[in-house]
């Protein structure tokens, strides 16, 4: 029988290696992003076109694209919607998150 020490060590490291526990260290605001953006290859239904995978792409796109699409300079019906709810730390989080997946 193991030791409550070794099992509590073997707990948590399946905690730390686990998805579950890496999503954690993912900013809440990037949950709706990763619908469309975390999908590789996919297309929106309609009209149909692909959807950028956004992961590696650098912060300072992002969040320029964030505030264009928020404020209506740059449209599309359904990142307006998203963008218009983010704060200005939000936007900065999903920024930072989505350059670092690239390296």
């Amino acid at each position: 029988m193991r030791s409550r020490a070794v099992m509590t060590g073997l707990a948590l490291a399946v905690l730390v290696a686990s998805p579950s526990a890496l999503a954690e260290s993912r900013p809440d605001a990037v949950e709706t992003c990763l619908g469309c953006h975390g999908i590789k290859g996919y297309k929106n239904v309609y009209p149909t076109y692909h959807v950028p995978k956004l992961g590696g792409q650098h912060a300072q796109y992002i969040t320029d694209a964030l505030r264009a699409y928020a404020s209506g300079d740059r449209p599309h019906g359904t990142m307006h919607a998203n963008a218009a709810t983010l704060s200005e730390d939000e936007i900065q989080a999903i920024a930072a998150w989505f350059e670092e997946q690239g390296r």
